[in-house]
């Protein structure tokens, strides 16, 4: 059985009620004010970014050291077999990039 409540009871449960609806109403009101929404979605970009450069900068240097890595014996010491080819087809491709603007240009 509940008991019964007093008018005095009644009106200070609707004062808290109030309160705490304009309370919700306000909040309601931040969340779904186009600068929150503009900040919030602008947090979730800067963090794909961060993320996806951070994905990238890891694969470029782990493919980065596997190459040096390739590029040397257990001692430190270059490969030749492998540092020469990769050099000439290096100045190969270079040139070809500066004929290829001279040609551009002229």
């Amino acid at each position: 059985m509940s008991e019964a409540r007093t008018p005095a009871q009644i009106e200070a449960d609707i004062v808290r009620r109030r309160e705490q609806l304009a309370e919700t109403l306000d909040e309601i009101g931040v969340r779904m004010h186009p600068q929150t929404i503009i900040g919030d979605a602008r947090a979730r970009v800067a963090s794909t970014v961060d993320q996806t450069a951070g994905r990238a900068f890891a694969s470029v240097n782990r493919l980065v050291t596997d190459v040096r890595d390739g590029l040397r014996h257990e001692d430190g010491a270059p490969r030749l077999e492998r540092v020469v080819p990769v050099a000439l087809l290096a100045v190969g491709v270079v040139g070809l990039l500066v004929v290829s603007a001279r040609r551009r240009r002229g």
